[in-house]
């Protein structure tokens, strides 16, 4: 197991998993050098904080460590208030939620990624990390509603960046 010090551990938990955490951050953070500092910033917490980690069988090191690099970005966020009330924002316009599975996963991770700050941080919450609205509003100091409609506009927003790379891709 990696301890403190134990810098060939430390190297081998970094390899292992700095690719994934790096993507895991760009999810939430539009700024590189802002996923630089957050990633630098959850290893360090990785490394001071592994002596407190608990297997739970497969895949747990890996959920406990995407959870410090998600909470290190929504920190972030926080900290820089790019987190947007939009209480006062018209409702998009219901639509069918279109098929992207022709879509290169590289574009839509651009598509989401090129999402406001708020909208891009409850869509990744509510899709990859599966929280319900009720736990969005409570981590990031918002209403369930807020959250709801967040997720509402960013998926209308994803619609139509599909629509148009569509229409430009034929």
């Amino acid at each position: 197991m990696v301890g403190r010090g134990d810098s060939r551990g430390q190297r081998e938990l970094y390899e292992r998993y700095s690719g994934y955490l790096s993507a895991v951050a760009r999810r939430y953070l539009g700024d590189e050098d802002t996923v630089k500092d957050v990633l630098q910033e959850a290893f360090v917490r990785i490394f001071q904080k592994i002596g407190t980690f608990r297997y739970l069988g497969e895949g747990s090191l890996r959920a406990w460590v995407t959870k410090i690099v998600v909470n290190g970005a929504l920190h972030e966020l926080r900290k820089d208030r790019h987190l947007l009330a939009v209480e006062q924002l018209p409702e998009p316009e219901p639509d069918a939620e279109p098929e992207f599975d022709d879509i290169p996963a590289a574009v839509l991770q651009d598509m989401i990624r090129n999402l406001p700050d708020g909208y891009r941080t409850v869509f990744n919450l509510y899709v990859f990390e599966q929280k319900s609205h009720r736990e969005i509003a409570s981590v990031l100091g918002i209403k369930e509603d807020s959250s709801a409609s967040q997720l509402l506009r960013a998926k209308a927003r994803l619609a139509q960046e599909i629509k148009e790379y569509r229409k430009k891709n034929g």
